[in-house]
């Protein structure tokens, strides 16, 4: 199954600050539930929020789940690679972000007593976690820290009214 890419009309563009405020507001939210025994990662997603919140709760043991559904501005078939060893109900679930819910359910299958958490979260995707900081409209794609860089930008005043750059 492939989504459309024209599905996103906003991007909200996320830095590695941001990035580490959220995961650590995440974390605050999570230490106040209970103690934790490890946590499982989406990856790639969830391996930067996994490592913050690992840190701020003194977890040790970290895990993964390797799953594959993401390119860019597409949603494919999802594909567990690497499930984990993690099978007890004092585990966390940590990824970045809960989009449609696909790759959310089936990870929620293969740990149904784990507590899913995410740092952003959209509405289709948010009923299947119990945890999330900041929700972001369907219709927004979110440009994460690792999937961008830094590039000149050209002043307004070198500008045409059409935003583009004059000759």
């Amino acid at each position: 199954m492939t989504t459309d890419p024209d599905r996103y009309q906003k991007t909200y563009p996320i830095s590695w600050e941001q990035l580490h405020r959220d995961s650590k507001a995440l974390a605050w939210r999570l230490v106040e539930i209970q103690t934790w025994q490890g946590i499982v990662a989406i990856t790639r997603g969830g391996l930067v929020p996994a490592s913050i919140i690992a840190r701020e709760l003194e977890i040790r043991l970290v895990d993964t789940i390797c799953v594959s559904s993401y390119d860019y501005q597409q949603q494919g078939k999802t594909t567990v690679l690497k499930a984990p060893a993690a099978e007890s109900n004092d585990w966390l679930l940590i990824d970045d972000l809960v989009d449609t819910g696909n790759t959310a359910r089936i990870v929620r299958n293969l740990l149904p007593g784990a507590h899913f958490a995410t740092v952003y979260a959209k509405p289709a995707g948010r009923p299947i976690v119990d945890t999330f900081i900041t929700e972001v409209s369907q219709d927004t794609w979110i440009l994460f820290p690792w999937d961008t860089e830094s590039q000149f930008v050209q002043p307004i005043v070198g500008l045409t009214e059409e935003g583009k750059p004059k000759d």
